[in-house]
């Protein structure tokens, strides 16, 4: 018979990779630098899972800004996976987490409003589409800028002038944004020439046309453009837009190719015009004529001499007759002076002869 045995549980630890993970967590010090090596794995990921995506999203997606914001959108996702991976490793439970964004709602709500507000404005500039990455626009007070970047927090801007210009979302919608690029870019413009009424207006009309079809940057002709239900004439035209006090009104409109050199064009058709009227003798520039007639109902004019110039006058007198009077001269009547005039020697008066 065998003697009863008896079996006694020895404690164990775990075995493996994650008893040794569980071991070595315990050490102080090795959770937070664990999270921060994690969240900063995060940020490196997602600039790698940008670059691998990058071209199949564009390919998705026609436009670019939503491009672009979706990528931004795929790398704060990365990111914000690997600070609750490094949450977990703090020991941060989920009620832990969720009382954590209910603090941060509350502080966004009330200290961050406008930002929040900037964040949906953003939103709807994307989903509305007033413009697009590389379209002119020109603001309200006559600015005018391309857009380099569509953010969900704002829009920057490159001015003509070589500066930048970063708008957020929530003001810019409220202005009145001029869209040059937005699908044709053709934009027509107008220029306004004053000539007299003696002037020949089909000559100064025939002027203006030619001067806007010289220039290569204008459309010359070619088929109506329709804009809507409209379509005007692709060749530069000239009317008689208004008969002013000065003389005829005359409004050239023409259709610039692109956008982006509309001061230069306007300044060269400009100058041909002004070349072509100086050489036209039956055309003129008009400009104010005032002609000022007095009559019987005019009543009376104050022509009196200034007191200044009066005392100068005075003045004057006085010193031509101090020199009459002074020894050594000889006054002389104001018709025969200069005519027989002597003097004697060492000053001694002379006669007439």
């Amino acid at each position: 018979m065998q003697p009863p045995t008896t079996t006694v549980a020895a404690a164990t630890t775990p075995d493996g990779p994650i008893g040794m993970a569980s071991s070595w967590l315990q050490i102080p010090g090795v959770r937070p630098v664990l999270a921060l090596v994690v969240v900063a794995l995060g940020v490196v990921l997602s600039r790698y899972v940008v670059r691998l995506l990058g071209r199949t999203v564009a390919r998705q997606f026609t436009r670019q800004s939503v491009a672009q914001t979706v990528l931004r959108l795929v790398r704060v996702a990365v990111v914000l996976v690997s600070l609750g991976v490094a949450a977990r490793i703090l020991g941060l439970e989920v009620g832990d987490l969720v009382l954590s964004v209910t603090v941060f709602s509350a502080v966004l709500g009330i200290v961050l409003a406008p930002i929040v507000g900037s964040l949906i404005n953003g939103v709807f500039v994307l989903a509305d589409q007033p413009y697009e990455i590389g379209d002119l626009i020109e603001l309200e007070d006559g600015r005018r800028a391309f857009v380099d970047e569509i953010t969900i927090n704002y829009t920057k801007l490159l001015t003509l002038d070589n500066t930048s210009l970063v708008i957020p979302n929530s003001s810019i919608r409220d202005r009145l944004v001029t869209n040059y690029s937005a699908e044709d870019e053709r934009v027509r413009l107008r220029i306004d020439v004053i000539v007299t009424y003696e002037s020949d207006t089909e000559r100064a009309r025939q002027i203006m046309r030619r001067a806007a079809a010289a220039e290569d940057e204008v459309v010359e002709g070619g088929p109506d453009i329709r804009i809507g239900g409209a379509r005007y004439p692709a060749r530069p035209t000239v009317h008689r837009a208004d008969f002013g006090d000065d003389g005829v009104l005359l409004r050239l409109r023409y259709w610039a190719k692109k956008p982006y050199r509309i001061a230069t064009i306007e300044s060269q058709i400009r100058d041909r015009i002004w070349d072509a009227v100086a050489d036209a003798d039956d055309v003129e520039f008009a400009y104010p004529h005032r002609h000022l007639v007095f009559d019987d109902t005019s009543g009376t004019l104050d022509a009196t001499v200034d007191s200044r110039a009066e005392r100068e006058i005075e003045a004057s007198a006085v010193r031509r007759a101090e020199e009459a009077n002074s020894p050594g001269t000889v006054s002389e009547p104001a018709d025969t002076q200069g005519e027989g005039k002597s003097s004697a020697p060492n000053g001694a008066p002379g006669g007439d002869e």
